[in-house]
């Protein structure tokens, strides 16, 4: 039988839900005796979450020093939109002295981000249709094409939220596979940000089914702009619905690495957290 993909989508959701535990995902890694308290009670602990699959984290401006090993999985981020000049420059200083594994800045500061960082292996990241995701394909496709041109390699894009809302799941598709076509085709990596705080749990299931069939590589919950952050319960969710071949991000209200701990047993492949720098000292004794 050929479904449409309106009927697609309705029948992974109920599969889903059937399945799903409304309680999401207890953390696997800490006993109760940490009390939420991992990094100071068993810091290494902290090696293990990576160990487990994470393969990137959160840093904000004035970052020391960090572990050479824990370095690599850092996306050192500065969205704010009061953000200068200077301080991108100092952003990506901290990078490169860190050897992060790129900086993640808006599309304006994309390629001041190259320029600084040209001869390095840190890779410049930068958002389309952000935060609202309520802009035109054909606009996120020419940013993202304009975006690369200027140095990026790895773009995280907004959905369009209202647009799923009103089971528009063709304009979806549309918009998500307009910003893929164009960054697959320079090689360059797509995250879908779906903002998880403002969907139902059905629809955080269409949001991943339409993104996954679009050819996105990541789904990822929040841009910390809206009204929260991730959760280990839609973390869970979302591994669920896409299964073990394609990424999930964790971003927003991840503070500590019990949090951390958590949404990697729930299924995240990345973390952004503006606490990741903490976790990651705390996990080398610092």
């Amino acid at each position: 039988m050929n479904y449409t993909l309106d009927q697609l989508v309705d029948i992974v959701a109920r599969e889903v839900l059937k399945r799903y535990p409304a309680d999401g995902a207890a953390c696997s890694s800490c006993g109760p005796q940490c009390d939420g308290h991992c990094a100071a009670t068993c810091p290494d602990r902290c090696r293990e979450v990576v160990s487990a699959g994470a393969d990137r984290l959160s840093a904000r401006l004035g970052t020391g020093k960090v572990a050479a090993d824990l370095a690599r999985m850092i996306d050192h981020t500065l969205l704010k939109p009061e953000a200068t000049a200077d301080q991108i420059v100092k952003l990506c200083a901290e990078a490169r002295e860190n050897g992060f594994a790129t900086v993640c800045v808006n599309p304006t500061w994309v390629a001041l981000a190259a320029q600084e960082l040209r001869g390095s292996p840190v890779k410049v990241c930068t958002v389309v249709g952000f935060p609202l995701g309520a802009t035109l394909p054909e606009v996120k496709a020419f940013e993202t094409e304009r975006a690369i041109a200027l140095g990026a390699s790895e773009i995280d894009m907004v959905q369009n939220i209202g647009a799923l809302k009103s089971r528009d799941y063709k304009r979806v598709a549309d918009d998500i596979a307009a910003v893929v076509r164009v960054a697959h085709a320079r090689q360059a990596s797509v995250k879908v940000i779906i903002e998880t705080a403002l969907l139902t749990d059905d629809e955080k299931i269409e949001s991943c089914v339409i993104a996954q069939a679009a050819g996105a590589d990541y789904v990822k919950t929040s841009t910390g702009f809206s009204t929260g952050g991730a959760t280990v319960a839609d973390v869970a969710l979302m591994r669920r619905v896409v299964g073990p071949g394609m990424g999930v991000k964790a971003s927003g209200g991840i503070k500590s690495a019990a949090d951390a701990a958590q949404m990697i047993a729930a299924g995240a492949t990345r973390l952004g957290a503006s606490a990741g720098v903490k976790i990651v000292r705390e996990a080398r004794g610092g």
